[in-house]
């Protein structure tokens, strides 16, 4: 399996640069079919004995997200991504626990393991794994990367592919008991028990770390940017929303959800799926 190198980083010997790639590329595959594995068993499995994949799933799928954008960008994109999306997701969560804000009045329920300053440690790993992927979304659907085109539109696109996510996902967390709101209305349409205030809190810190995101990792290291062979990134990002809406007609029994969620996420979602099948045709 080989991957093109561009012109501008063959300073660097190609071999050993596409060896590296190839090397990162099979840890990133290999933890992105843990994440598929962890996510069937879980929905096999009876609801109190879901902790464990719940927490195998996010950690393999973080780590997959941490290596696709090393191979793809390079050091700095995956240590920006560490800080940014990790760091900072830790550190929203925290004020948003002990304040109210930016997310609302909520509480975990010391259900999901060790606990940081009150937030369950793989919360932030959550934020890692799908905001590496909701930037490629970005980048891709806006077609930042083949020109030099403005940055709002990608932090607008990127966001929304992040902070959408988060209606399939706080339902299921709520209904697993794993955190509980003291408000949860208003609510968005047949997606009851979380307040519209979550989701805007989601948008806030979306937008933030899309912003230093997109400012930082800079140009790809590989010719296509969503070239498959590097990393499983876009293919996750694309099972989450359609296992997910599966997950919450079939087996969650939330199907109202299924449906707002799928719409809404469906937005960047179904685009993105073409421009990936395009990119591999």
């Amino acid at each position: 399996m080989s991957v093109e190198v561009r012109p501008d980083v063959t300073r660097s010997p190609v071999r050993g640069l596409a060896g590296g790639v190839r090397a990162l590329a099979a840890v990133a595959w290999l933890c992105g079919a843990l994440v598929v594995l962890a996510q069937i068993v879980y929905s096999m499995t009876e609801p109190d004995d879901r902790i464990f994949t719940t927490v195998a799933s996010v950690i393999a799928f973080a780590v997959a997200s941490v290596c696709d954008a090393l191979a793809r960008f390079g050091p700095r994109a995956a240590v920006l991504l560490v800080v940014v999306a990790g760091g900072g997701g830790l550190l929203a969560e925290t004020i948003g626990v002990h304040t109210g804000f930016p997310f609302g009045d909520y509480r975990y329920t010391g259900s999901l393991g060790l606990e940081l300053a009150g937030v369950p440690a793989v919360v932030p790993l959550a934020w890692v794994m799908m905001c590496w992927p909701a930037l490629l979304v970005g980048r891709s659907l806006t077609g930042w990367s083949r020109g030099d085109r403005p940055m709002w539109p990608v932090v607008a696109v990127g966001a929304w592919a992040l902070a959408s996510w988060d209606v399939f996902l706080d339902p299921q967390m709520v209904d697993a008991g794993h955190w509980v709101w003291s408000s949860p209305a208003p609510a968005l349409p047949g997606v009851d028990g979380v307040p519209l205030t979550n989701y805007a809190g989601w948008v806030l810190v979306s937008v933030v770390m899309m912003t230093v995101l997109q400012r930082g990792v800079g140009r790809p290291r590989v010719t296509r940017e969503l070239d498959l062979r590097v990393g499983p990134a876009p293919v996750l990002y694309l099972w989450t929303y359609g296992s997910s809406v599966w997950a919450h007609a079939a087996f969650f029994g939330r199907p109202a959800v299924s449906v707002v969620a799928g719409l809404l996420m469906g937005l960047v979602a179904i685009p993105f799926a073409v421009a990936v099948w395009r990119a591999h045709r």
